[in-house]
């Protein structure tokens, strides 16, 4: 990996913070699909919601520097055909130079802290459809989280379906991840069952005045040979998403494989997983990873 030069970094957002701006107005930008019809995205939005670990590393993500120096390698590697993350991130990579002809994809609401008493009440604290218009990116990405014991939750519900037609009305794609979740000892937990995932898609689905620019954001199901039923809920194009799989990489290698075989399974969005490997390697992750399409 390459060295970063925060100091560079730091001068240009304090005494040029144009910059950023500038260097979205001129970036290289790319369909959101190409020939392949396939879609590798990176993803990096968990740092906002206070998600730093990874595996028993609580901190692993809070480095900036070394963070930054993975997502450059990540998008650097054939295959990989952008980045998901918080403005603070995408500013980062803009000002690096590292987003040229690379799908970006800004992450919406990230109000919904990990641990938080309120971590339900997921606003939309990212970026606004109107800050992804100006800065000329590609698609949003919303998560939503749903309990049927929380009020919160539909709170979460409007204001997703409200974003859903504003990205429409700019005619954005915009990735909805939806989870069926419940508490248990204190805390939030997600139900990967394939009743629960079916349920998550078919609300996903529904929101807004139209869903012609929705994607889906899917995890693989409990029981992986559950995701042939689940994903016939909707025809919408859907990714998978990684999340934390342990220490076992190539068991979550195979069950994106069988899933990335299905018709509406598009691509693969992947954060942690990729970027800090068990065995360290970024770039074979991310080969390994873009080898599945």
């Amino acid at each position: 990996m390459t060295g970063v030069d925060v100091s560079e970094l730091v001068r240009l957002r304090t005494y040029h913070p144009e910059a950023v701006a500038e260097a979205a107005a001129r970036r290289t930008r790319r369909p959101l699909l190409r020939a392949g019809g396939r879609l590798m995205i990176i993803a990096a939005d968990h740092p906002a919601r206070g998600a730093l670990a990874v595996g028993d590393r609580r901190l692993a993500m809070a480095n900036r520097a070394d963070l930054l120096e993975r997502l450059c390698l990540a998008l650097s590697r054939p295959g990989v055909d952008g980045v998901l993350a918080t403005a603070d991130i995408l500013d980062d990579l803009l000002l690096l130079g590292a987003l040229e002809d690379r799908v970006v994809v800004g992450s919406m609401n990230r109000g919904g802290l990990a641990g938080a008493a309120f971590e339900l009440d997921d606003r939309f604290t990212g970026h606004r459809p109107e800050d992804l218009a100006r800065l000329r990116f590609d698609a949003g990405k919303l998560l939503l989280r749903i309990d049927y014991e929380d009020p919160r939750s539909l709170d979460t519900l409007h204001a997703t379906a409200r974003a859903v037609d504003a990205m429409a009305e700019r005619r954005l794609p915009v990735f909805v991840e939806p989870f069926i979740c419940y508490r248990a000892d204190g805390r939030l937990r997600t139900d990967l069952g394939a009743d629960a995932v079916t349920r998550s898609i078919a609300i996903a689905s529904g929101l807004g005045g139209s869903s012609a620019y929705t994607w889906l954001k899917v995890p693989v199901t409990q029981d992986p040979d559950d995701m042939a039923r689940v994903m016939e809920t909707s025809t919408l194009p859907a990714v998978l998403l990684g999340g934390e799989i342990g220490g076992d990489q190539e068991g979550a290698y195979e069950k994106w494989r069988k899933a990335l075989q299905l018709p509406t399974v598009r691509g693969l969005v992947v954060g942690r997983s990729l970027l800090y490997p068990v065995d360290g390697d970024v770039a074979r992750a991310v080969d390994t990873a873009v080898g599945l399409l």
